[in-house]
């Protein structure tokens, strides 16, 4: 790659702000039964603009629409089958603790052959959620790909084999103006060896403080991730990503004090080699620093209701269970202040080897964390 091109595109990629809706043009209208086009979408198929995407359901969910044939069916028999209630896998178990929950299936009553996945919708919890979606992996096309298919990825982004991951897009609140600035899929792609970690550390610049709370806590959640791919040799990931969740708002004192806190942490830790101890030490800082704010922010979102409900896989009971743990939670002031989830499984495959090209692109995005952190 031409480095004048390479350096010039990070300089061209420049966020958009947004004041309001973030829903597509002519898209502010209901949408199948009081489906709305999810507002917060950062990357993939989006309502309206592909002939797949994404909608928000009246409950809260979100409705994935199932791609064509061999896609969606096996993005949904992946989910069914690590949400199956008749097993007791350990592997599949701990691994339903890093994915959005799952509700089944859902269709409109005008058009019961369109289906779709019925999701968690993990930002809901948030008041201001900042959102990235990193696409994981060294290749971003599976074994059975066309060799069309394979160049065409390749040619997307020709650094995914060497960097590991690639920014799909994001969605930063900046706190001074009250507004979003979001950068989408050609942002990422724009990001070289030289740039990727200040494009990453966009992420968690808020306008005055760059969020190293945040970053502490992603990382904790990103080595869960870790451990869960280290530990399993079953199944093999391709084109699939991390969603990754904050809360914009947050007393500036007291994250400031956070800030001090956790610099002092981390200095101690790294005197006695643990870096893990000091990431644990710090998170827990941040979580006691923003509890006022994301707790009242908590419980603005859990007023919301509706009369709708899911029709699969007995979405409505896991509902209405996921909802009396939010509700006691709230009364614990449990503070959800990042969420970091996989998604996007239309190219899970089984195997009987690690998925070393999943790990080597945690690994990389990790190192890419912990500079941003200790910089």
């Amino acid at each position: 790659m031409d480095s004048s091109v390479a350096l010039g595109r990070l300089e061209l990629a420049r966020p958009v702000t947004t004041h309001g809706s973030c829903l597509p043009e002519g898209a502010h209208g209901a949408h199948l039964n009081g489906c709305v086009p999810l507002s917060h979408q950062v990357a993939g198929h989006k309502y309206g603009v592909d002939k797949v995407g994404i909608l928000q359901h009246p409950d809260g969910t979100v409705l994935k629409q199932l791609q064509p044939p061999p896609r969606g069916p096996r993005e949904m028999q992946f989910y069914s089958m690590v949400y199956s209630e008749d097993h007791c896998d350990p592997c599949l178990v701990d691994l339903q603790a890093q994915l959005p929950k799952y509700y089944g299936t859902w269709s409109s009553p005008d058009a019961p052959t369109d289906l779709y996945l019925k999701l968690e919708d993990v930002t809901r919890r948030f008041q201001k959620p900042c959102i990235m979606d990193v696409k994981i992996g060294q290749k971003s096309y599976d074994p059975y790909a066309s060799q069309e298919k394979r160049e065409q990825q390749i040619r997307k982004y020709p650094l995914m084999e060497e960097i590991g991951f690639l920014v799909l897009g994001m969605r930063v609140y900046k706190v001074g103006l009250d507004s979003f600035d979001t950068y989408d899929q050609h942002y990422g792609r724009g990001l070289v060896k030289d740039t990727i970690k200040e494009g990453l550390s966009k992420f968690f610049y808020n306008g005055d403080i760059l969020r190293k709370d945040a970053i502490t806590a992603s990382i904790l959640k990103v080595q869960k991730i870790l451990q869960w791919f280290e530990g399993q040799s079953r199944f093999n990931f391709y084109a699939s990503s991390l969603l990754f969740v904050y809360e914009g708002i947050c007393v500036p004192s007291l994250v400031s004090q956070s800030l001090r806190d956790s610099q002092i942490a981390l200095e101690a830790c790294e005197q006695n080699n643990n870096i893990n101890q000091s990431l644990s030490t710090m998170y827990s800082l941040h979580k006691k620093s923003c509890a006022q704010s994301h707790y009242q922010a908590k419980q603005d979102n859990n007023v919301r209701s509706s009369s709708q409900q899911p029709n699969g896989n007995r979405g409505l009971a896991r509902l209405e269970e996921d909802r009396k743990e939010s509700k006691s939670q709230a009364g614990q002031e449990t503070v959800h202040d990042v969420e970091v989830k996989m998604i996007d499984f239309a190219h899970v495959f089984s195997s009987d080897v690690p998925d070393q090209g999943y790990i080597y692109g945690l690994k990389n995005l990790l190192k890419v964390l912990h500079q941003i952190l200790e910089e």
